[in-house]
């Protein structure tokens, strides 16, 4: 067969087989259950670089695949599947879809390039990336499961879909603005990963009784 299947890409295979199981959870109408995907596609990319790393007898084919891999995958779960999330959660009007349009092409705009200058890199040095140049496509699996869980808090659809739009403009202008980010050390992983972790909970198992619970004390 094509391809490499050793543990290095393991992690990417399992975040894009979660995206796609959270695009037919999305379009079938269980939005909850769309953004745990997102979600657990994110906590798999945070550590399939690590992962990756640990085998210090990659060749160069394996260390070329290892990007692209990476990449395409990231195109899936975090540049069309929150558009897709996006769009069932009510950005369905003209300008809400150029929104969405712009998000995903500037994604896609800051994977080619991390693709060109990520290559360039590895072939100069083998020392582990210290800063991202922009915000990494990532972050949105961090993001939107954030909003999702806070939006019981708000006191309308439309204030969310407000908040809504406005993240995907701010995170979508942040994927392409040139500025360095500091990658997270080991403990402020492991701190954001809890953080994911608790949202996840909160998603799937406490967000109706939180709902009901904010609308209750708004009625009184």
């Amino acid at each position: 067969m094509i391809g490499f299947y050793d543990y290095t890409v393991v992690l990417t295979y399992i975040s894009f087989a979660s995206a796609v199981s959270g695009i037919f959870c999305a379009t079938t109408g269980h939005i909850r259950w769309a953004i745990f995907f997102l979600a657990f596609s994110g906590l798999c990319d945070m550590f399939d670089g690590k992962i990756a790393r640990t085998k210090k007898d990659r060749t160069e084919e394996e260390k070329c695949f290892g990007i692209q891999i990476d990449s395409l995958c990231d195109v899936v779960c975090f540049g069309v599947f929150p558009i897709i999330i996006c769009f069932q959660l009510g950005m369905r009007h003209i300008g809400s879809m150029i929104l969405l349009v712009f998000y995903g092409l500037a994604g896609l705009i800051r994977l080619a390039y991390f693709n060109v200058m990520e290559e360039k890199r590895q072939s100069e040095t083998d020392e582990a990336r210290k800063y991202y140049q922009g915000l990494p496509i990532t972050s949105m699996a961090i993001a939107l499961p954030l909003l999702f869980v806070v939006s019981p808090l708000l006191h309308s659809r439309l204030a969310f879909l407000v908040l809504l739009h406005l993240l995907v403009a701010a995170v979508g202008c942040l994927f392409i603005t040139d500025f360095k980010l500091r990658k997270p050390s080991t403990k402020e992983l492991i701190l954001l990963v809890a953080v994911i972790a608790a949202a996840v909970v909160v998603i799937l198992f406490a967000w109706q009784s939180w709902w009901r619970l904010i609308h209750s004390y708004a009625a009184v």
